[in-house]
C-alpha cells in the first residue's frame, strides 16, 4: 500500500520533467582486463573500457559485468588478458548477453596479445570479422614474461628458489636466471629463434629504463627487420612482458 520503488542505478539517467534523454549506446565497444595502470592509460587511449586487475586480486564477473554496461554499446570484444580469467570472463559475457548485449570473448592470455588484438580493431568493420580479425592477431602473438619467485617451487625447467628470476615462455617457465637483464635477453632471443616482425616490451615501475635499453639495442644488433616498441606498465604482477608477433 503506497509502495514507491525508484532505481539509483549508476547508469541510469532520469528523463522526467524535461530531463536530457538517455545517451545513445555506441554500436562497438573493447573491455579488455589489464595488469597496471600504464597499460589501463595505454589501452583507454586507444578506446577500450579497462579493468584494473592488482597483483594477487583477480576480478571477478561482477567487476567485468558492469565494465561491459560502462562501455555502453552494442557490441562488446571482451579481452581477458590472462589465462585464469577465460571462465570469469565467460560468466560475465553469458551474463551482459541474457541483457541484450553482443559479446565476443577473445581468449587473450596475456596484455600484449591485447595489445595486438586492439592494433588491429575497426570497429567500422562487421562484428564477426572485426572478431576474427582480433583473434588472429592475437593468437599469432606469442608471449613471455620475466617475474621473480616469491618462494620455492617446482617449475618445467627445474626447482626454482625464492627470489630467483623466472622466464616463462608461454605460460610455461623456460629458464631460471638470477638477473633480470640476462634472463629477459635469453627469454627473448627463444622466442625470436622462431621469426617476428615486432617485439613489444612492457616494464613494470621498478625495472630500470637500462633494461629495454639493453634489449632494444639486442633485437636491433641480431635481428634485422625486427622492429621493438616499449611500454611502462605501471605497478604490474611480472617484471617485465614481452610479445612477438
Amino acid at each position: 500500500y503506497r509502495i514507491r520503488i525508484t532505481h539509483f542505478g549508476a547508469d541510469d539517467v532520469h528523463t522526467a520533467r524535461g530531463e536530457r534523454p538517455p545517451a545513445e549506446r555506441v554500436q562497438r565497444a573493447v573491455v579488455a582486463v589489464v595488469p597496471g595502470e600504464g597499460l589501463a592509460g595505454l589501452y583507454a587511449e586507444a578506446g577500450a573500457t579497462t579493468v584494473l586487475a592488482r597483483p594477487g586480486e583477480p576480478p571477478a564477473s561482477g567487476e567485468l559485468l558492469h565494465a561491459v554496461r560502462r562501455a555502453h554499446a552494442r557490441e562488446v570484444v571482451l579481452l581477458p588478458n590472462d589465462a585464469e580469467l577465460r571462465h570469469t570472463a565467460a560468466a560475465a559475457a553469458e551474463q551482459a548477453r541474457a541483457e541484450g548485449i553482443r559479446v565476443a570473448l577473445i581468449p587473450t592470455r596475456s596484455a600484449v596479445q591485447g595489445i595486438a588484438a586492439l592494433a588491429v580493431h575497426e570497429p567500422e568493420r562487421r562484428f564477426d570479422e572485426d572478431v576474427v580479425a582480433m583473434t588472429s592477431a592475437a593468437g599469432a602473438t606469442r608471449y613471455a614474461e620475466v617475474a621473480v619467485a616469491a618462494e620455492q617451487s617446482w617449475t618445467t625447467a627445474g626447482i626454482c628458489q625464492a627470489g630467483d628470476v623466472l622466464g616463462l615462455i608461454d605460460g610455461d617457465v623456460a629458464l631460471i636466471g638470477s638477473d633480470v637483464t640476462a634472463t629477459a635477453r635469453t627469454v627473448l632471443d627463444r622466442m625470436l629463434a622462431a621469426g617476428g616482425e615486432l617485439v613489444t616490451i612492457v616494464l613494470a615501475d621498478e625495472v630500470p629504463q637500462t633494461v629495454a635499453e639493453h634489449l632494444e639495442s639486442r633485437v636491433r644488433e641480431a635481428y634485422l627487420a625486427v622492429d621493438t616498441v616499449v611500454y611502462r606498465g605501471g605497478r604490474q604482477g611480472a617484471l617485465l612482458l614481452i610479445g612477438v608477433e
